[in-house]
């Protein structure tokens, strides 16, 4: 306490001397010339000082003041009201002072705005992304990130949880400066496989955080998996037509040379070429559904549609066949069903796909059990169009021999088949079932498959009843 007194008594003296110091001259010459006593120079100055030591204390003072105050704002408390406002001296720059820190802190808060939306717009960036340094560390992981790689990831060295080759070999190319940016893809066989597409890219400047580059991931897996199945499906769409254009060429051959003349075996071969010839153009038929189905199934329908009405059609469709086998297509549809938005063509060849495949597999002589009701209760993999408000079902159950557990999950798959040679004898194409699934998906609904080998194979379909 008493050095600081000692040196405020310091400051005043000697501000108060170097503003006395030009009346002291004056005085001086004066009493050199005569004109003033030596008595009287001492007395006025003495009188001079005082003033201003009087004056320099007041203004030093409001000058601390104005002092600690603009050093608490710059510390980013809150100092209070400024001092020296009754000082018009000091009025100016404390107004000014005022202003800077309105702007300033006017300016803080949308920087830290800026900051947070950034954070938040990295954060929701459904790509992984990686801000590494020159060490290649990690200095800024997003959210898809930490989900892909694991919680945690700054600090750690890239290489300690993304080894690819590839992948390192073009981060250390742009760290070193060696490219501005690099591209790789790479998979990822843990815990599925997962195809990326890698981007490395050096960041201009000196960005904050010590960041020298920036590492994002694309996932490509959806994509190769459309390319494999594009691939799969021409090369099955191929192989499904050339087995009955070659049956076709030759039969003409042979009737064209040595069964010429043989009208029994002429009449057996045109039989068969008749049955060829109706497998192309089913094939052709349901290629060509397919097609029209994927082609719209962004674009949900918009017709108000009586379910109830469409099941009963598509099973009475399907009577002649089902009576073939000595089968009965049993019909259960509860009365407070209701209507559905749905496109009418394409629910009634879903429903009659569904009874035609419970006929040709199921058993002689059993039922095919069709049921329509409100659904009490959704599959847990059910989506918001369905939890959304009230559904329906329909189940359409077969007694055939049942399908094994490990073919379900492909059964909905374009030519896929369980038994190829029998479902070829009883003219299937291998696309019925994805026909359902893609008009399922374009309806916002659901497709759930059970069986039990032995006992037979329930198709349920569940799908939003229309609002009104």
């Amino acid at each position: 306490m008493a050095k600081r007194v000692a040196v405020a008594l310091g400051r005043i003296v000697s501000v108060t001397v170097l503003l006395s110091s030009p009346t002291g001259v004056v005085l001086l010459i004066l009493a050199a010339t005569g004109h003033v006593s030596a008595g009287s120079v001492l007395a006025i100055w003495g009188l001079v000082a005082v003033v201003l030591a009087v004056i320099v204390r007041a203004h030093l003072s409001d000058l601390d003041e104005l002092a600690a105050w603009i050093r608490s704002l710059a510390m980013g408390g809150e100092a209070g009201p400024p001092p020296g406002r009754e000082n018009t001296a000091l009025a100016e720059t404390v107004a000014s002072v005022g202003g800077l820190r309105r702007a300033w802190q006017q300016r803080s808060a949308e920087l830290a705005e800026s900051a947070r939306r950034n954070e938040s717009l990295l954060d929701n960036l459904p790509d992984p992304l990686l801000l590494l340094d020159a060490t290649r560390k990690v200095v800024r992981a997003n959210r898809a990130a930490a989900k892909l790689f694991g919680p945690e990831l700054a600090g750690r060295d890239m290489a300690s949880f993304l080894r690819d080759p590839m992948v390192l070999e073009a981060t250390e190319a742009v760290l070193a400066g060696q490219d501005l940016t690099r591209e790789c893809e790479f998979a990822q066989m843990v815990p599925l496989e997962r195809v990326f597409l890698a981007r490395v890219e050096q960041l201009e400047g000196h960005p904050s955080g010590g960041g020298t580059a920036v590492l994002t991931l694309h996932d490509l897996t959806t994509v190769k998996r459309m390319e494999r199945m594009r691939a799969d499906f021409v090369a099955n769409a191929s192989h499904e037509l050339r087995t009955p254009l070659a049956a076709l060429s030759g039969f003409i051959e042979t009737l064209q040379g040595p069964a010429r003349d043989d009208e029994e075996a002429r009449d057996k071969f045109l039989g068969i070429m008749g049955e060829q010839a109706g497998r192309m153009s089913r094939l052709v038929a349901d290629l060509l559904s397919l097609s029209r189905i994927e082609l719209n199934e962004h674009t949900p329908p918009s017709e108000q549609v009586d379910l109830g009405r469409l099941v009963r059609n598509a099973a009475e469709a399907l009577r002649p066949l089902a009576q073939a086998k000595g089968m009965e297509i049993k019909t259960a549809i509860a009365g407070d069903l209701g209507h559905v938005i749905a496109q009418p063509d394409e629910l009634a060849q879903l429903f009659q796909n569904l009874m035609d495949n419970a006929v040709k597999y199921g058993r002689d002589n059993t039922a095919v059990e069709v049921c329509a009701a409100p659904a009490d209760q959704l599959p847990k993999s059910a989506g918001p169009s369905l939890r959304g408000g009230r559904a329906i079902m329909v189940s359409v159950r077969d007694h055939g021999e049942g399908i094994a557990k490990e073919h379900i999950p492909r059964l909905t798959e374009r030519f896929y088949r369980v038994d190829t040679a029998r479902s070829r004898k009883m003219g299937g194409t291998g696309l019925g079932l994805a026909i359902v699934k893609h008009i399922v998906n374009r309806h916002r609904g659901l497709l759930t498959i059970d069986s039990e080998v032995g006992r037979g194979t329930t198709f349920t379909v569940w799908l939003p009843a229309s609002p009104n």
